[in-house]
């Protein structure tokens, strides 16, 4: 449980000091827009109030997000609770992804409102519309890790 937590505020902090450093220092929030190395990785100012890809976003916003962070609260509690078992570094560091990522993008909720999306990836004469964070990548990364390895993961009896 140790790994699990120390791993969980590692990855939130990497969450929370790439939007500041984005977002606030870099000024995303007014400029909107800055070409990183363009056309594949640029920051693209999205606020999403709903849920993935901005699902739900047009129902009563203050409401909304209220729900959802009682949601990703919830979520992260019981993946903290199903994931204590695991007794390896690998089992320890998939949990925390997934706990780290919820509490991050509520944390967001909670400062501006919407969770704030910046990296936009695109390629090949595709422009990609959808932004995502930090914490977007750890919890996609920590699920497609527990679907495939769960199995595998030792645990304590």
């Amino acid at each position: 449980m140790t790994r699990i937590l120390i791993f969980s505020a590692l990855l939130l902090a990497l969450d929370q000091l790439t939007k500041l450093w984005v977002v606030e220092i870099l000024n995303l929030r007014q400029k909107r827009a800055i070409d990183v190395f363009p056309p594949f990785i640029n920051f693209r100012m999205a606020w999403n109030e709903g849920i993935n890809f901005g699902l739900l976003s047009g129902l009563d916003i203050d409401a909304m997000r209220w729900v959802l962070i009682g949601v990703a609260l919830v979520v992260a509690i019981c993946v903290l609770w199903w994931g204590r078992t695991f007794t390896s570094w690998f089992g320890a560091l998939l949990v925390a992804m997934i706990v780290g990522g919820a509490i991050g993008n509520s944390i967001d909720r909670i400062r501006y409102g919407a969770v704030a999306d910046f990296l936009n990836m695109s390629c090949c004469g595709y422009r990609n519309p959808f932004s995502f964070n930090v914490a977007d990548i750890t919890v996609f990364l920590g699920v497609i890790g527990l679907v495939l390895f769960s199995e595998r993961l030792a645990r304590k009896a």
